[in-house]
């Protein structure tokens, strides 16, 4: 009998105000697969609709987070020819995760590779461990990587570490991720767990409304496109997100009620977005498991 640990779609809890993705492939690195796409969109449609919901953490199972996007598994599906365009949603799902209402932490309990750099670049917090190394090996592909993907690693680590990523496809060290920024912290395997668990908390022990006002405007101006019209919505809003000295914040019906309209406008921000660019995808591969294992190997 094998004790092989089993490979399955994302396992989702939440519990006590926080919402927790776990991709579990790790007999493939947990490579995303387009099953797994739809459960996280459905997931962060279900957190921007449940107000109850203050952080979610985003973490992997076995030894890396992830070795990215499987394109490879959508041509399979279409006889080897590319398939439709609203089928490769691996780049909307990233651009949604960026646009949660609520705060999210990348738990990179392992390495990460590919496609899965830019998932856990779309979270607001990477908090590594000791030992990990990321590679982006679009070039070595043959892979033009996606519009958004290309603007959160400019905006978000700059041009030079972008441009190193990128066009050598070389891997690099925790030590060095971060250095650019890529990482917020490094900790000891054994810590990871209660170092999320304590940002979690922290996280979640804030005020709602002024999160996702503040956590919207921030990612604008690092994008160099601040709606300073909805800022100020958002500071109207946050007027009513208070509380007495040491009491709980508290969910009132209206707060569900906005928690709703902020996901149907930010959906249909990114959806008319994503709809004006050109995903360029040429001599798509999909590396081979003795690749990643190779890369990935600690």
């Amino acid at each position: 009998m094998s004790d092989a640990p089993t490979s399955t779609i994302p396992i989702v809890t939440i519990a006590k105000g926080r919402a927790t993705i776990r991709l579990n492939r790790p007999r493939e690195h947990n490579r995303i697969e387009p099953d797994d796409l739809a459960v996280l969109r459905e997931t962060f449609t279900r957190i921007d609709r449940d107000a109850s919901i203050r952080v979610l953490v985003l973490t992997g199972t076995g030894k890396s987070f992830s070795s990215g996007y499987h394109i490879g598994a959508l041509v399979e599906r279409h006889g080897g020819t590319p398939p439709p365009r609203e089928e490769v949603s691996f780049e909307t799902v990233v651009d949604r995760l960026e646009a949660l209402r609520v705060p999210t932490i990348a738990a990179l309990q392992g390495s990460v590779y590919g496609g899965a750099t830019d998932l856990a670049l779309a979270c607001d917090f990477r908090i590594g461990v000791a030992g990990m190394r990321m590679l982006m090996p679009a070039a070595r592909l043959g892979i033009v990587y996606y519009p958004s993907g290309i603007e959160r690693y400019v905006s978000r680590l700059g041009v030079a570490a972008a441009k190193r990523l990128f066009l050598t496809a070389e891997p690099i060290a925790a030590e060095e991720m971060q250095r650019i920024g890529y990482l917020d912290e490094i900790v000891p395997a054994d810590e990871l767990d209660a170092r999320v668990d304590a940002l979690a908390a922290t996280l979640a022990g804030n005020a709602p409304i002024a999160l996702a006002g503040l956590k919207r405007a921030i990612n604008e101006a690092a994008a160099a496109r601040l709606d300073r019209d909805a800022l100020d919505r958002a500071i109207g809003s946050a007027q009513l997100d208070r509380r007495a000295p040491g009491m709980p914040w508290i969910v009132q019906p209206q707060d569900a009620v906005r928690a709703r309209n902020l996901e149907l406008v930010t959906r249909c921000q990114i959806e008319t977005a994503v709809d004006r660019r050109e995903h360029v995808i040429r001599e798509a591969q999909q590396p081979g498991e003795a690749q990643i294992d190779a890369v990935l190997a600690p």
